[in-house]
This record gives structure tokens, C-alpha cells and sequence, in this order.
């Protein structure tokens, strides 16, 4: 039997057809932000995979799939007789000033980067308290799908001030952010965001001179 509250997370989902990520990344990230965000706290069961994925609205493989890409990650556990269960997730690595795609690079696993999302607006007032600028700052928010060898492994979400911004979406696809931000001169750090809401929110990395 699934464990309370689980219902309600998977009511949260929404799939997006359209979008060029692939259905199994989208649910897997949905889980692993839930998971990291503390909705699907360690111990958390899950039901069997063919009704989350009716929940879901996705197919039974896709949903498989997702599954067993949370088990790659250390997320979750699955095992006969016991079920599918959220286990306590992995301590992350130390900060460093390297990015995913160099990371990925050094390791010899072919990184690849599509470029969702690459716009001028102006700062929230969130953005503009992290970044230390005042509401309405132009800053530039990033979204890309980091793949490795043909496999989609990680969406990113960025926000960096438009006056760092010295490259383009084309550059962005060839190199990893902070080989572009390192180029420019300027420091970065890696910052979670202090709310748990509802539907999870990616990390943000967010920059400044």
C-alpha cells in the first residue's frame, strides 16, 4: 500500500507533450525534486508502477523507465516482496567551480547541451534579493537539458545579471557555464532555493561579478 500523501504529490504532475525533453526525464525530475525537496521524505512507498503511471497519464515503459533512472541515482530502492521506497539521498559532492558539462567532459562521457531558455527580463524580487540588484534588474534566466552520450541526465535552471551575460545561446550549447562565466572574469556559487513549494522548483545557480 502507498503511503499517505503520495497521491497528492502525483496529482501535482503535469506532463508536457510538447516539450523536447523526453517523458521519462520529466517524471524522473518530478520525483527527484519532490524527493530532494523533502515531500517524499525517506521511507515513502510507492504504489506499483502501473498505477502511477495511470496517475500519471504516462505508459507503463516510460514510467519504468523514470523509475529506474531514480534507482541509478540512489533516490530510491525497489525490491521483491518490499516494494518501491524513497531511501535517504546521497550526500552531494563539495562545492567546486566546476560545472556538470566539464565534469562530464573530464570523464570522457560526450556531454551535449540543448539550450531551452536563454531571456532578458527583468528581477523579481526574489532574483533581485539573491543577486543583491534592485527589482527590475535585467537579468537572464537559463534553462538547458544536459545530456551524455545520447541520454538526457539533468535540466538546469539559471539566473545571472544581463551585464555578466557576455556570450550567447550558441556558446552556452558549447561549453559549460562556468567555463563562459570563467572567461569573463566573474565568480559563481551554487544556491537552493529556501522554500519547498508545492510543485519543486529546479536548482538555481545564481552569479555575480
Amino acid at each position: 500500500m502507498a503511503s499517505p500523501g503520495l497521491g497528492d504529490f502525483l496529482g501535482g504532475f503535469a506532463v508536457e507533450r510538447k516539450s523536447p525533453i523526453p517523458l521519462y526525464f520529466q517524471v524522473a525530475t518530478y520525483f527527484e525534486r519532490g524527493i530532494q525537496a523533502g515531500l517524499l521524505p525517506p521511507g515513502t512507498l510507492f504504489d506499483n508502477e502501473i498505477r502511477i503511471a495511470e496517475q500519471l497519464g504516462v505508459s507503463r515503459p516510460t514510467m519504468r523507465r523514470a523509475l529506474e533512472q531514480l534507482v541509478d541515482q540512489g533516490l530510491i530502492v525497489r525490491r521483491r516482496g518490499i516494494g518501491t521506497r524513497v531511501v535517504q539521498p546521497q550526500v552531494r559532492r563539495p562545492l567546486e567551480l566546476t560545472s556538470l558539462y566539464d565534469d562530464l567532459a573530464r570523464a570522457g562521457r560526450h556531454p551535449t547541451t540543448q539550450v531551452l531558455d536563454f531571456q532578458t527580463r527583468p528581477a523579481t524580487a526574489e532574483m533581485a534579493e539573491a543577486l543583491g540588484v534592485e527589482t527590475g534588474t535585467p537579468v537572464v534566466s537559463l534553462q538547458r537539458l544536459r545530456s551524455a552520450r545520447g541520454e538526457p541526465i539533468a535540466l538546469m535552471t539559471n539566473v545571472l545579471p544581463a551585464d555578466l551575460v557576455e556570450f550567447g545561446a550558441d556558446d552556452l550549447a558549447g561549453a559549460g557555464l562556468y567555463e563562459l562565466l570563467r572567461r569573463s572574469g566573474s565568480t559563481c556559487i551554487r544556491r537552493r532555493r529556501s522554500s519547498q513549494p508545492a510543485t519543486p522548483r529546479p536548482q538555481s545557480r545564481i552569479c555575480w561579478s
